[in-house]
């Protein structure tokens, strides 16, 4: 990686940080695209990140822009720089909220993606380009999703899913031209070894909700055995992405970075009681009854779940890995399995009751 100079957006986004420090690592040379009003954030995380791995700060050039504008909103001069230079791209800025606005996800997801293909295009060293998508591209699909698949008309639970669809749709037709690989991250929950995470979703839901009075709530499994939540923990997400930065056996792929053998609703319920408890659920409610209540007015409140995550608990879709693990296998990367880090990212919620 010395030699290379990679140009990432996104950045100091949770996962985009993470994968800075590890890419850092490898002495390669940095730009970043950060939007103006988080340029000092992002210096703050840089000199953090330049302390924690030993690598010259020089190394590092953060470039004030904007996925959303021409250009990517960059100066002339940073542009010219950034066109000549930059060997590997990775594009991760994105809304990710299911709440998300149509107009505000098409802006950022979609017109965002298009200008960051455009910039692609005109890279004249380019030698990888990496699209950081999600596997609820799938939308409404259930069954078994494989990785060579991406266009359907099931619909979408919302505009988040939508709009990131229709972005890796660009993103797809663009694999005839550039050597692209695009990775779709399943759920993405706290680190394996610390716990930390930026956001309380996904399985956080179903974490603080046994929180709020272990002893009695965990004796109901409001899981159940048809559905799959599949988790990857976010060091998983970002040692395959730093690991296949330069694989060329990559580029033309679809990769879907999830855990070949994700847990049931219920054994996830389960394997949380465990750790607060110390046993399962004597009883298991039915799935039906779970989601109609779920769904009533006041439940978020009470819950902490709020209407628009209720679907993915009730998900009957499948994320085949075949790709992504035979290529990863030589790296010996490998996504660890969920009760070898329960523990860890239910505490780290337990002591961080409110994220900062």
């Amino acid at each position: 990686m010395v030699n290379e100079t990679i140009f990432i957006t996104g950045f100091p986004g949770f996962i985009a940080s993470r994968l800075l420090q590890r890419l850092a690592e490898g002495g390669s040379r940095v730009q970043l695209l950060v939007q103006p009003a988080l340029v000092a954030q992002a210096g703050r995380e840089l000199r953090a990140i330049v302390e924690q791995t030993g690598t010259p700060l020089a190394n590092f050039e953060i470039l004030p822009g904007d996925i959303t504008e021409p250009e990517l909103g960059l100066t002339q001069k940073d542009l010219e720089r950034a066109r000549s230079q930059s060997t590997v791209l990775f594009h991760l800025a994105a809304i990710y909220d299911l709440a998300v606005q149509q107009d505000l996800a098409m802006r950022v997801n979609v017109e965002g993606t298009r200008n960051v293909n455009r910039f692609a295009q005109t890279l004249s060293v380019l030698r990888h380009y990496h699209y950081v998508s999600t596997c609820y591209v799938a939308g409404k699909r259930t069954g078994r999703i494989f990785e060579n698949e991406l266009r359907h008309d099931a619909g979408f639970r919302n505009y988040y899913e939508e709009t990131k669809y229709l972005a890796e749709t660009e993103v797809d037709e663009l694999k005839s031209q550039l050597p692209v690989t695009i990775h779709r991250p399943s759920v993405v929950c706290g680190d394996s070894h610390t716990g930390e995470t930026a956001k309380y979703d996904g399985i956080y839901y179903l974490i603080n909700y046994l929180l709020k009075w272990p002893s009695l709530l965990s004796n109901f499994n409001i899981g159940n055995d048809d559905v799959s939540l599949n988790l990857v923990p976010v060091d998983f997400v970002v040692e395959a992405m730093s690991a296949l930065a330069t694989e060329t056996n990559a580029i033309g792929k679809t990769l879907q970075l999830a855990d070949p053998n994700p847990l049931t609703t219920r054994e996830l319920f389960n394997e949380i009681a465990r750790h607060l408890v110390g046993k399962e659920a004597r009883i298991t409610v039915p799935a039906r009854l779970v989601e109609s209540s779920l769904m009533l007015p006041p439940t978020p409140a009470l819950s902490g779940l709020p209407h628009r995550g209720v679907p993915y608990f009730f998900l009957k879709q499948s994320y085949d890995t075949t790709q992504s693990s035979q290529l990863l296998a030589p790296h010996g990367v490998t996504c660890p399995p969920f009760a070898t880090y329960v523990k860890t990212i239910v505490d780290y919620a337990m002591s961080h009751p409110t994220l900062g």
